[in-house]
C-alpha cells in the first residue's frame, strides 16, 4: 500500500496540462532527425501506463476546448505526420498492443503518387480502424512562401482526394514542417477545420485556441519526463510579429497573459540558445539586434521554470 500511495504521489507530481505530441517516422534510421525507435516508443508507452497519463484521441481534446470545458493534466494526445510507410510496418502493431489512439496527419499527393516512403490509400484506410485522420496538405509545401491562390488550390485537390479515398471529410490539419504565419493561419481556418495544429512547444489548458494547437516532437530517446512538465503560458508576442525587416531581430516585447510576481524569464532563438530577460507589470521589452540564422527560426518564451509559450518565425 505505502509503495502504490509513493508511486501516485510521484505522478501527480509530474502532471502539467495536456500534451500533444508528433511523431514522423518509426523504426527507420536511414532519417535519424525524424526518427523514433521502436524500442523507444515502447519506453514512452510505458511511461504514460505506469504514471497515470491517459492517451486520449485528438478529437477528445478539441471538443473539450469547443465546449469550454475543463482540460485534464494527465492527457496525452499522439499524432503522426506525413503518413510514412514506417508508422503503418513497424509502429501501428505498438499502438493497437497498448490500445492507444492516434490522429494520422496524411500527405495525400505522396500516396496518391505511390510514393514508395509512404502509406497505401488501403493502408491509410486499415489504420483508421484505430485512430482519427487528418490532413496535412496535398503537396506539402512551404507555405508561408506560396501565394492565397496556390495554398488555396492545395486545400481544395488535397481535402476532395482524401474524402474520396477514405470517405471521410478531414477535421484536422497539422501545417507542413509546422510553417505557417497569420496569412497561412487565416487561410487555413477558411476551410472548416474543427482544429490546426503546429508544431511548437508548449501544453494545451483550458485557454489553449483549438485553431493553434501546440505540439512538441518527440524524436530519438528524448527527455519525456522533462517535455511532459512544461505548463501551458498564455502570451501576446507583439513585436516581432512576423519575419523581421532584413531578417533582424531588433526588439522582443511580449505581453504575458497571466498574472506573475516573476521578475526574470528566458527566451531562447534558434541559434543563439537561452538568455534571462526582464519582466515588468507582466510584459517583456527586450532588445536583441541579432540577425536570424535559420529561414525557420523560432522564439521560445520560458517563465518560472516550465511555463512555456513559442513563436515562430518562417522567412516568406
Amino acid at each position: 500500500m505505502k509503495t502504490f500511495v509513493t508511486l501516485l504521489l510521484f505522478a501527480l507530481t509530474l502532471l502539467a496540462d495536456a500534451h500533444i505530441f508528433v511523431y514522423h517516422r518509426f523504426g527507420d534510421a536511414r532519417h535519424p532527425s525524424t526518427n523514433t525507435s521502436i524500442a523507444v516508443l515502447k519506453k514512452q508507452f510505458d511511461y504514460f501506463k505506469n504514471h497515470g497519463y491517459d492517451v486520449i484521441p485528438l478529437s477528445t481534446l478539441v471538443e473539450t476546448l469547443e465546449k469550454g470545458k475543463h482540460v485534464p493534466d494527465n492527457w496525452v494526445v499522439l499524432t503522426i505526420d506525413d503518413s510514412y510507410r514506417s508508422f503503418f510496418e513497424n509502429a501501428l502493431p505498438l499502438f493497437r498492443r497498448y490500445g492507444y489512439p492516434f490522429t494520422l496527419f496524411v500527405y495525400t499527393g505522396a500516396t496518391e503518387r505511390r510514393y514508395g516512403d509512404f502509406m497505401t490509400w488501403k493502408q491509410i484506410n486499415e489504420a483508421k480502424k484505430y485512430g482519427e485522420l487528418g490532413f496535412h496538405s496535398h503537396s506539402h509545401p512551404h507555405m508561408v512562401s506560396k501565394s492565397d491562390d496556390y495554398l488555396a488550390e492545395d486545400f481544395k485537390k488535397g481535402l476532395a482526394l482524401m474524402a474520396k479515398r477514405t470517405g471521410e471529410r478531414a477535421k484536422y490539419f497539422a501545417y507542413p514542417y509546422g510553417e505557417y504565419d497569420k496569412r497561412v493561419k487565416k487561410i487555413a481556418e477558411s476551410f472548416g477545420f474543427d482544429a490546426i495544429c503546429n508544431q511548437n512547444v508548449g501544453a494545451v489548458s483550458d485557454r489553449s485556441s483549438r485553431f493553434d494547437l501546440d505540439r512538441i516532437a518527440l524524436t530519438g530517446d528524448t527527455s519525456l519526463k522533462e517535455k511532459l512538465a512544461i505548463r501551458f503560458l498564455p502570451a501576446e508576442w507583439i513585436e516581432p510579429s512576423v519575419w523581421p525587416e532584413h531578417g533582424i531581430v531588433h526588439r522582443v516585447r511580449i505581453k504575458i497573459g497571466v498574472p506573475t510576481a516573476a521578475r526574470r524569464a528566458q527566451l531562447y532563438l534558434t541559434g543563439y540558445g537561452w538568455e534571462w530577460v526582464d519582466v515588468r507589470n507582466g510584459e517583456i521589452d527586450a532588445i536583441l539586434d541579432k540577425p536570424l540564422k535559420n529561414r525557420r527560426s523560432r522564439l521560445i518564451l520560458k517563465l518560472e521554470k516550465d511555463k512555456i509559450n513559442t513563436k515562430i518565425l518562417v522567412k516568406p
